[in-house]
């Protein structure tokens, strides 16, 4: 068996797939690590929906990444445009005032080509019809500037990049869990795992944040954090973070931030591992702007339709979790049912429907003030503006008028039986806090100067987001900063 490499990555997600693609393309033998068996290979990246945010000009950008290019729908499609500008706002939304980072330029700058490369390797997309486009005068009108995600969602992503990577000739071991960096005369020269000493000439850092780690939720983000539930893989814990901190590496980025979606209260703590791949993502509960958010007390907590929800989701997920008993009631009446999402007919999808909204709030267990409910929802429909059409393309306007708490967009009288409470959670499925690395890729020691042979990708790197992200920015980020690395790699090997 083979004990030196020119690149060992550490991890199989989609940062760390790209990391060694790119490793391979430069001509360098790369072994990839993973802690996991085959079975649960792919990091988070196998959770996901696999949608991907990029600057595009129009549909002829989309067309060449497409799996089915001839795609009967294609020619009554509105994709619209996404400029840097939009994705440079849409990021600073998030940002809490302060100024677009150096890795969000960099987000921004190569998300385009980064996906244009993971096409031309295998990766091929498909426009998401469903979940990012209404119907409208005949054609297919895509919203929120995401338009597209891979074949199969996060599972085929996972595996296209690990097909892309044998067909390069490059190496997986499974069930081999990295304990330490070898390190020699200052500089990084491989990895100690449970199945001994790999040696090499670079490693790359890809194994994950921290949001499997109950107890470095708690101290980063915050008391209560440690009852969320994990909506991806048991094993990101923190371990590539540790390892780096040890050598010295620069903590970067926003600690007490994460990304965290409103969840199924039932969800197991982690993503279901006894539901084939493409089924683990309908624990989601994202339809909220359809309808009212209540917490325990019988109150809305949230503006439900203050913006699009894939700008929304992953900062209602932490409000959730702020919520006593972290628990909310996502309400519906059968006005909009049609519009849920496949999540909310999912087979394991929980939720208590009644013909009248008194009936359904009486059996809403956990609710502690029910009075305060009813009455929270006839203000909001007594407050709904009618005169506004109600438009799920757009930021309709068609919100509420003289509550303390309004909604902005989609509003709509909760009156129409039979009624659905769907009871959610916040479910964390990265964390924002990392490591800073320089053009290359490499790590950055508290110094500030590289730390000779380390490399870091994906959720290992911090700065790239704060306090919320715009949907699908995440996967775009694992490739852009995963190839980076790998190329930087490839070039100190």
């Amino acid at each position: 068996m083979q004990t030196e490499w020119d690149i060992v990555v550490i991890g199989s997600g989609n940062a760390a797939m790209s990391a060694a693609i790119a490793g391979r393309e430069q001509g360098r033998s790369v072994l990839v690590i993973e802690k996991a068996g085959p079975d649960l290979a792919g990091g988070n990246t196998a959770y996901t929906a696999g949608a991907m945010r990029f600057v595009y000009d129009g549909a002829d950008d989309l067309v060449p990444l497409l799996e089915d290019p001839t795609d009967p729908r294609l020619p009554h499609t509105d994709f619209g445009a996404y400029p840097a500008e939009r994705f440079a706002a849409d990021l600073l939304g998030f940002n809490d005032g302060r100024p677009l980072s150096r890795e969000q330029r960099t987000l921004i700058a190569e998300s385009y080509d980064a996906v244009r490369w993971l096409a031309s390797r295998g990766v091929k997309f498909e426009p998401i019809y469903s979940r990012q486009s209404f119907e409208k005068d005949g054609r297919h009108v895509f919203w929120g500037g995401l338009t597209l995600a891979t074949r199969g969602e996060g599972h085929g992503l996972a595996e296209a990049e690990r097909a892309a990577f044998a067909g390069l000739g490059g190496e997986i071991r499974y069930d081999c869990a990295a304990e330490d960096l070898i390190v020699e005369d200052g500089r990084v020269r491989g990895v100690r795992t449970s199945a001994g000493a790999i040696r090499a000439r670079a490693v790359v850092l890809g194994c994950g944040g921290f949001e499997a780690n109950a107890a470095m939720r708690a101290e980063f983000i915050g008391p209560g954090w440690e009852e969320a539930k994990v909506r991806g893989t048991p094993h990101n814990q923190g371990d590539g973070l540790a390892m780096a901190f040890r050598l010295g590496a620069r903590r970067h980025g926003f600690y007490g931030g994460c990304h965290a979606t409103p969840m199924d209260l039932f969800t197991p703590p982690y993503g279901n591992l006894d539901l084939p791949h493409l089924e683990r993502k309908h624990y989601r509960k994202i339809c909220y702007f359809l309808g009212v958010m209540l917490n325990a007390d019988g109150e809305r907590f949230v503006d439900e339709g203050r913006d699009f929800r894939n700008y929304t989701y992953a900062q209602f997920g932490r409000a959730i979790m702020e919520q006593p008993g972290h628990v909310a009631w996502q309400i519906f009446d059968a006005s909009v049912d049609p519009l849920l999402y496949s999540e909310y007919r999912f087979h394991d999808a929980h939720f208590v429907e009644a013909d009248t909204l008194d009936a359904l709030i009486d059996r809403l267990d956990g609710l502690t003030d029910k009075a305060q409910a009813r009455a929270t929802i006839a203000a909001f429909n007594d407050a709904v503006d009618e005169s506004v059409p109600f438009d799920p393309t757009v930021k309709d306007g068609r919100g509420t008028r003289g509550l303390a708490l309004p909604k902005s967009n989609w509003a709509r009288r909760i009156e129409t039986g039979p009624f659905k409470a769907y009871p959610v959670t916040g479910g964390i499925t990265f964390t924002y806090g990392g490591v800073e690395v320089d053009e290359d890729g490499a790590v950055l020691h508290e110094s500030g100067t590289p730390i000779p042979g380390l490399y870091a990708c994906g959720e290992m790197v911090g700065g790239v987001f704060f306090n919320g992200y715009p949907g699908g920015s995440g996967l775009t980020s694992g490739v852009v900063f995963g190839r980076r690395a790998g190329n930087g790699a490839a070039r100190a090997a």
